[in-house]
């Protein structure tokens, strides 16, 4: 079903475009990066996201031809993806000692899909710290928890893990630019199966 892009948004695109260059990003990156700063209208993410193009095609593939289920940290990241269903089992999770219920819920969720999921967490680091520590094997992990107690180690904990990811430097993100980051893997045609340039990331610099 061919998605119906509505004038505000239309004209949202223009004025980002018209502010930040993304033209030189690789496709599915620049639909990140750009939906991102859409949801957020924060242009800093252009160099505060730090993606891997690569990662985004197969998790493209995962989630279009693959059906990938896609499982979210809590319910306001849910809410904020269109076109799939989402797996959330926060509500069912209990605090237990040295276990969040954020954590607790990520072990509840892979109980139930196992590997090969989407997962999105924007809200909780300790969500994110647990998935790290599983075995997971995720298609692909959008880590942009917000705050000022572990969001950037949880992130770099997620960078430094190896793990097919789309994560951000500093301590902001949530639930409104991560469900962004996955939207724009669903609403994005399949790339063009050109030669891609050698690992396409963007990130710090430092």
């Amino acid at each position: 079903m061919t998605r119906v892009v509505h004038p505000i948004e239309e004209e949202s695109y223009r004025i980002l475009r018209s502010r930040v260059d993304t033209s030189g990003l690789p496709p599915l990156t620049r639909a990140v990066v750009e939906r991102v700063i859409h949801a957020s209208a924060d242009p800093d993410y252009l160099t505060d996201l730090v993606t891997d193009e690569a990662a985004l095609r197969a998790a493209h593939h995962a989630l279009h031809e693959g059906a990938a289920p896609v499982v979210t940290d809590v319910e306001m990241v849910a809410a904020g993806i269109t076109r799939r269903a989402t797996v959330c089992r926060l509500a069912q999770a209990k605090a237990t000692p040295g276990l969040t219920r954020s954590a607790h819920a990520v072990r509840l969720a892979l109980a139930e899909v196992g590997p090969g999921a989407v997962w999105v967490i924007g809200c909780a680091p300790t969500a994110l710290f647990e998935l790290i520590a599983l075995d997971a094997a995720p298609a692909l992990v959008i880590g942009l928890p917000v705050g000022f107690v572990g969001a950037a180690e949880s992130k770099q904990a997620l960078r430094d893990s190896g793990l097919p990811a789309v994560s951000n430097v500093s301590e902001k993100g949530g639930s409104a630019v991560a469900a962004a980051a996955l939207n724009a893997l669903l609403y994005s045609p399949a790339p063009a199966l050109s030669p891609a340039p050698a690992p396409a990331r963007h990130e710090e610099s430092q």
